[in-house]
C-alpha cells in the first residue's frame, strides 16, 4: 500500500518536536504541503530546516501561535486558508497528585488540551465539508481510557478528547470528511526524554533501557514491553489522514503497545 497525498495541506499543532514532527515528516514524505505549528518564529523555523534537511523538496509552512488561549489559536486561524487535514496534537502533561491540583490548572489544561482542538476544528472543518473530502485527528493518549492516578487532571482532558472527536464524527457523517483519535502509549518523545533525562545521566544507562524500566514499573500491562517510538505514532496518524483510510471513522485508536488491558 503507498499512501499519496499529494495536492493535500494539512495542518499539524505543536508540530516543532517529539510526536507533531514526526507526523509533519510523515506527511511531507507523502507528498501534502505541511503547516507547521509551535509556540514562537524560532521553533517553527528550527523544525523547518530540520525537515528540509531530510525532505530537501518538501512543501512546509510555518505559524507562530501559542494554542493555549482563544487568541493564540485566532493567530493560527487566521494565518492558514484552506486546510485538508487538521492534526490536533497540541497539548501539555505532567504529573500532579488530585488534591494539590489548583483550578487554574485545570483551566490551563483544559483550554489547551480540549479548546484548541475545538477551536481550530470549528474554524477549518467546514472548508473540508463544502469539498466532500476531509482529514481531523486528535492526538489523545492511552491515559484516556487508563487514568493515572498522579495524572487525573490530565486524563480527564484526553477522556474529553475521545468524546469530542466521535461527536464530531457523527456530526460530519456523510459529508467526506472522517474524525478519528490516536492514543499514543508511552512514547520516546522529547517530552518523556526530558521526563528521563536526570535517570539516565545518573544510571548511565540509555534512554531505551530507562523507559523500559519504567514501562515495567508503571505499565507492566504492555504488551510490547517498551516505549513506542514517535515514527510508530506518526504511521497511524498518516494512515488516518490518507485516502485508504475512507471507512474509518469515529474510531480511537490505540498505538499503546497494549498497555489498554481490554480487546476493544
Amino acid at each position: 500500500m503507498e499512501i499519496r497525498l499529494d495536492g493535500k495541506t494539512a495542518l499539524v499543532s505543536a508540530s516543532t518536536g517529539g510526536i507533531g514532527f514526526a507526523i509533519a515528516k510523515g506527511l511531507a514524505e507523502c507528498g501534502a504541503k505541511v503547516i507547521l505549528n509551535g509556540r514562537s518564529e524560532q521553533s517553527t523555523e528550527r523544525a523547518k530546516q530540520a525537515l528540509l534537511a531530510e525532505l530537501p523538496d518538501a512543501k512546509l509552512e510555518t505559524v507562530a501561535a501559542d494554542l493555549s488561549d482563544a487568541q493564540g489559536c485566532q493567530t493560527l486561524i487566521d494565518s492558514v486558508s484552506d486546510v485538508d487535514i487538521l492534526v490536533n496534537n497540541a497539548g501539555i502533561y505532567g504529573p500532579l497528585d488530585f488534591f494539590e491540583t489548583d483550578d487554574q490548572t485545570w483551566e490551563n489544561y483544559w483550554q489547551t488540551n480540549v479548546m484548541s482542538g475545538v477551536r481550530l476544528s470549528k474554524a477549518l472543518v467546514k472548508s473540508m465539508q463544502d469539498k466532500g473530502w476531509g482529514r481531523v485527528v486528535f492526538i489523545s493518549s492511552e491515559s484516556s481510557r487508563n487514568i493515572p492516578s498522579d495524572m487525573v487532571h490530565y486524563g480527564v482532558t484526553k477522556t474529553a478528547q475521545l468524546a469530542l472527536s466521535r461527536g464530531l464524527a457523527k456530526r460530519l457523517a456523510g459529508s467526506g470528511v472522517t474524525v478519528n483519535s490516536v492514543l499514543p502509549g508511552p512514547t520516546l518523545s522529547d517530552g518523556f526524554r526530558a521526563m528521563v533525562d536526570e535517570e539516565v545521566k545518573r544510571s548511565g544507562k540509555s534512554v531505551e533501557q530507562v523507559a523500559k524500566e519504567f514501562i515495567a514499573a508503571n505499565r507492566p500491562s504492555s504488551v510490547i514491553q517498551r516505549a513506542a517510538t514517535v515514527e510508530e505514532v506518526a504511521n497511524m496518524v498518516v494512515y488516518v489522514c490518507s485516502q485508504q483510510s475512507a471507512a474509518t471513522s469515529g474510531a480511537s485508536l490505540r498505538v499503546d503497545g497494549g498497555v489498554v488491558d481490554d480487546i476493544a
